[in-house]
């Protein structure tokens, strides 16, 4: 294989137009053809200015200050047309919304070759593969805008794979898909490999970096580290200064004073078992949160059915479900499950094709509103799909205007919404200028503002740093704590285990599992069936027949 040198950084640099702060410090390094490189780091550490750079954005686009030498493939950057890099470089963005504009999905893939001018047979071999390596496969007439969040995600990359560029750059490319999703993505790698391609990977998770060729860190746009991936992940607190979540497995064995740096579950295991450091136990089956069954009921869907126009099939198939007052409910399942369309019909966004949902035992087709919005509060997956205002005070405040409330009680309210989600100070603030995690937090403000009984948000954490997500997270866990009733449609694995009382799993547009989380994560076998599996210590949980959901908990049952 040539393994020539395929992106090259010599000292580069940049500020944006505006800015105050370097994006990208003295960054070198290089990148060989058919590697796989994961970059990761913290909120702001520069991984998205590094991607913008290296298709040519950075400086050709984006005006700023910009120094040193970035090349892919011999070409300099800065003196070449993003129009010429684009065919060598595919991108997929962050916000990959954006990066849709076709009316339906065979449009979206046939767009990239088409502007190469790549022949009408050879366009439709590559749609064909590429939704399948995607799992879009049987999906090339529908109106991309009936698609799940996650199979937006799938499609942007599809429609970039569909280009076969000889770099491809993937800007957190897995943050709304399911498990399943996400290891068919971070098998790209091997296939790229093949056809001694290049993948450079921003990620979030430790895991992602277990299998690349080479890890970098990124800290306040420089490079802190760049190496092994097994040499790096073990160095827990070099991670966390980056903003990285260890990995379980190295915590755990940290925590423990165990012998072994174990990547793995696997790995784990066989260490546990070689020194005999964890004698199995018969597991209590008492990890129970908390017990909600005398709460009053606050939600109920009675057989409830749902068909979008444009879809064939019910996306939601005969749904029950009730949730009582002061729940902390995780809702998980595949991309497409019909997760998001089932919360939707909380607070009246859709209403039942057939069956009921009633809201404090009122059906949602019966109720106004103005009373639903005072009931049931919904933050979108991405918030900003209701940011639109100048200010974060004017943002928080709007609903309760719409609602008429009085300007003294508005004022009370917004001050009580902006402390409670850590926006105490931001009130004069543009929204647009915060981050990704903030503006989250200004749209749970807005809603909170109402002071709603029940909560109900669509993947809070994506695009999140593991530091942010855990703020998110504990600002949710309090607000439960105050009495709001909580519902998170997520992904992530190990935000249900450590922050849910209960799990609900879907599959097709039914509920298929529905319990105590303990419960719900210690049947493998069934979530498996689902495409979900526990996280690493959740599984380690299990093997050692234990009630851990966290690492901590795990820690204190070993220690005990």
């Amino acid at each position: 294989m040539n393994m020539g040198i395929s992106v090259s950084f010599e000292d580069v640099s940049y500020t944006y137009h505006n800015g105050d702060i370097p994006a990208l410090q003295h960054i070198s390094g290089d990148i060989k053809d058919g590697s796989f490189v994961v970059m990761m780091g913290h909120g702001g550490a520069g991984k998205s200015s590094l991607c913008f750079a290296v298709n040519g954005l950075i400086p050709r686009f984006y005006r700023g200050n910009y120094s040193g030498r970035l090349t892919v493939g011999g070409r300099d950057v800065s003196q070449t047309a993003i129009a010429d890099l684009a065919k060598t470089v595919g991108l997929v963005f962050q916000d990959f919304e954006a990066q849709l504009f076709s009316t339906n999905v065979e449009l979206e893939m046939a767009f990239g070759p088409e502007s190469q001018g790549i022949s009408r047979e050879e366009i439709g071999k590559r749609i064909d593969r590429y939704l399948q390596f995607v799992g879009l496969e049987g999906m090339q007439r529908r109106d991309t805008a009936t698609l799940s969040g996650g199979e937006k995600q799938r499609l942007a990359i599809g429609s970039v794979l569909a280009m076969e560029p000889s770099v491809l750059v993937m800007d957190e490319p897995t943050t709304d898909l399911d498990p399943y999703g996400r290891e068919r993505i971070l098998s790209l790698s091997e296939e790229l490999k093949n056809h001694e391609r290049t993948l450079i990977l921003i990620d979030h998770e430790p895991d992602a970096a277990a299998g690349a060729d080479e890890l970098w860190l990124l800290r306040n746009g420089q490079l802190a580290a760049r190496g092994a991936p097994g040499q790096i992940l073990a160095d827990t607190a070099l991670l966390e200064s980056c903003g990285i979540k260890a990995l379980p497995t190295l915590a755990l064995f940290s925590a423990m004073g165990w012998p072994g740096q174990p990547l793995t579950v696997e790995e784990a295991i066989f260490l546990i078992s070689k020194h005999d450091l964890a004698p199995r136990r018969k597991s209590g089956m008492d990890g129970n949160r908390r017990k909600s069954s005398n709460r009053p009921v606050v939600l109920e869907a009675k057989e409830l059915s749902f068909r979008y126009p444009e879809t064939p099939a019910d996306v939601l198939q005969g749904v029950n479900l009730t949730v009582r007052e002061g729940e902390f409910v995780a809702i998980l399942g595949q991309n497409g499950s019909g997760k998001s369309t089932l919360a939707r019909h909380f607070n009246g966004l859709l209403k039942p094709t057939s069956g009921e949902m009633l809201v404090q035992a009122k059906a949602t087709t019966s109720l106004k509103h103005r009373e639903l919005a005072r009931l049931v509060g919904y933050v979108f997956q991405n918030p900003d799909h209701q940011i639109f205002a100048s200010s974060v005070r004017e943002e928080a405040g709007f609903g309760l205007r719409v609602l008429g409330e009085d300007p003294g009680r508005i004022k009370i309210r917004v001050e009580e919404a902006l402390a409670a989600t850590g926006l105490a100070g931001y009130e004069d603030r543009s929204p647009f200028l915060l981050t990704k995690g903030e503006r989250q937090r200004v749209a749970v403000a807005s809603i909170l503002a109402a002071k709603p009984e029940v909560l109900i948000l669509d993947e809070p954490t994506t695009g999140l740093d593991y530091r942010h997500q855990r703020d998110a997270m504990e600002m949710l866990k309090a607000l439960n704590r105050l009495g709001h009733t909580i519902i998170v449609i997520t992904h992530a694995i190990w935000i249900a285990e450590t922050y849910a009382d209960r799990t609900v799993v879907m599959k097709d547009g039914r509920i298929i599992m529905d319990g105590p989380t303990r419960e719900v994560f210690r049947d493998e076998t069934r979530l498996g069936e689902t495409s979900l599996s526990p996280s690493p210590i959740v599984r380690l949980s299990n093997r050692l027949s234990m009630n851990a959901l966290t690492l901590n908990d795990l820690v204190e049952e070993l220690k005990s």
